[in-house]
């Protein structure tokens, strides 16, 4: 069945990642991001390591041109002692960019109501990767309790419950099976269809890290090629789909676009969960595409579509953002 059509436009988002910690009090078995949660060893918690505002602001001005803050962190506990200095940080962050006129985008696993609403106040979107279900998944997050499959689609239940724009999505390439694909897709075709606030799903292939990294091979991307063809069908036309483009072969990408990717991400200088992928440049991404006809436009963090859904604040912040979006990274 033929995609169904959005023009001949790919768009990107102008990011910047900022990392509130490291530490996280799941171990899932692939990730080389985490760190291990100080030990209290006395009646008071051990602090969070956590990014201060001085060294935040140093890595934004490095990066002068992102619309976007992508907060990325490790997870606490929901009832951890060490939860509420880390869910402040979050939300010091996200004023620091607010003032500086950026606009920032949370992922920091799931949360409290609370949280998320509070939160939602100061970021036009957010996410949390659903991951996938079934056996393969269990398997890889035996030791991370907020994995469970239940607490994920509770939280994109939550987000959407609260009217808050969001980016989930599905990694791919664990071991899961084509049942298993489909059955992830439907559910998320099944949640948007409730709420309407599932603005992005990203295909996201596993790639090992460190000795063991390697590029996607053709045989690995001919059967996600079919999975993003068949996600394009299920998921309605509103929802984008987005590839990680530092993940995936370069002269596969555009065979990917026609299957029906329209947006290659938040795209920083490096991906800090897989830094041994190097991030291909906006002007490099430009040239490939316009070679097939393609545009690769720039645009925020929240889609266009979804604007009318924020607080006036955030629409002011966003409105101001639109202004200086870069034509390039």
């Amino acid at each position: 069945m033929p995609m169904k059509s959005r023009g001949r436009v790919i768009t990107w988002s102008p990011s910047v990642t900022l990392v509130p910690t490291r530490a996280c009090f799941n171990r899932c078995a692939y990730c080389s991001f985490r760190e291990p949660l100080p030990v209290a060893t006395g009646p008071t918690p051990s602090p969070m390591p956590l990014l201060d505002d001085a060294a935040a602001s140093e890595q934004l001005a490095r990066r002068p041109q992102a619309a976007e803050v992508l907060l990325l962190s490790g997870e606490v506990a929901p009832h951890s002692p060490q939860r509420p200095s880390w869910f402040a940080g979050l939300m010091r962050l996200s004023r620091l960019a607010l003032r500086g006129g950026r606009l920032p985008h949370t992922n920091a696993g799931p949360l409290g109501l609370r949280e998320m609403a509070q939160l939602g106040r100061l970021n036009p979107s957010m996410g949390l990767m659903l991951e996938g279900l079934g056996p393969a998944y269990a398997a890889l997050h035996r030791q991370a309790p907020s994995k469970v499959l239940e607490v994920r689609l509770q939280q994109l239940e939550q987000a959407g419950r609260l009217g808050i724009p969001f980016t989930t999505g599905l990694l791919l390439g664990v071991g899961e099976t084509r049942a298993d694909r489909h059955e992830a897709l439907e559910l998320l075709a099944l949640l948007h269809a409730t709420w309407g606030h599932l603005q992005e799903v990203i295909l996201q292939p596993f790639r090992p890290d460190g000795e063991a990294a390697a590029p996607l091979g053709a045989a690995e991307a001919a059967p996600l090629l079919e999975l993003i063809a068949e996600a394009r069908q299920i998921l309605p036309a509103e929802v984008h789909l987005q590839l990680p483009p530092n993940l995936w072969p370069r002269d596969l990408l555009l065979d990917a676009i026609a299957a029906g990717i329209d947006d290659l991400g938040g795209l920083d200088t490096e991906d800090v969960i897989n830094p041994a992928y190097p991030q291909p440049g906006p002007a490099a991404l430009a040239e490939l595409l316009g070679s097939a006809g393609w545009e690769l436009r720039p645009r925020l963090c929240v889609h266009p579509r979804w604007i009318p859904w924020l607080p006036a604040t955030l629409r002011t912040a966003v409105e101001a953002a639109a202004q200086r979006l870069p034509l390039d990274g």
